[in-house]
């Protein structure tokens, strides 16, 4: 399954060598080296790859990357990926360094984000980059940190979220 794995870098992989491990192991398919950024086809979808990191604000390498691959695609749906969810009920809770760029993935009219980082399962409604329900443009977010390791317990859950599930799963 390596050959058609698209991987974002997690916090972890960070733990040692600045990624290198994660970079060596997955190669070509986890983007240029060091970034940790890329994007992909998948059928009628333009996905973006997203390195939560990594400096993530409005001047950094990362956003500028980001505005202009959106303004190149030409694919009526985009999702992203990366590791830290702006949103998240879990334990590890918000990350609001990720807001620019869910913020400019939200001016391009993107619809889909899948993260990770809390162990467990969470959907959210459709909503803008400061968590208001926006059922016209916002865009839902996903977070599936079920891969195995020990699952976390749900604190309080924030607004729109609309499924809680304490599973082991992946993404499909």
């Amino acid at each position: 399954h390596k050959g058609r794995t698209r991987p974002v870098p997690g916090n972890h992989d960070y733990g040692t060598g600045n990624a290198n491990a994660y970079y060596d192991y997955f190669g070509g398919n986890a983007g240029p080296s060091g970034l940790g950024f890329y994007s992909f086809e998948l059928g009628a979808w333009h996905i973006v790859t997203l390195n939560s990191n990594v400096p993530a604000g409005t001047a950094s390498l990362q956003a500028q990357w980001l505005r202009t691959d959106l303004e190149s695609t030409t694919a009526r749906c985009v999702a992203a990926l990366w590791h830290h969810p702006l949103f998240s009920s879990g334990p590890n809770g918000n990350s609001p360094f990720m807001r620019d760029l869910y913020q400019i993935l939200y001016d391009f009219g993107a619809d889909l984000v899948l993260v990770g980082h809390d162990h467990m399962y969470e959907r959210f409604a459709p909503q803008d980059p400061n968590g208001r329900l926006d059922t016209v443009r916002g865009m839902r977010q996903f977070v599936v940190g079920t891969g195995g390791v020990p699952l976390y317990d749900f604190q309080a859950p924030k607004p729109n979220s609309e499924v809680r599930l304490k599973v082991h799963g992946v993404m499909k």
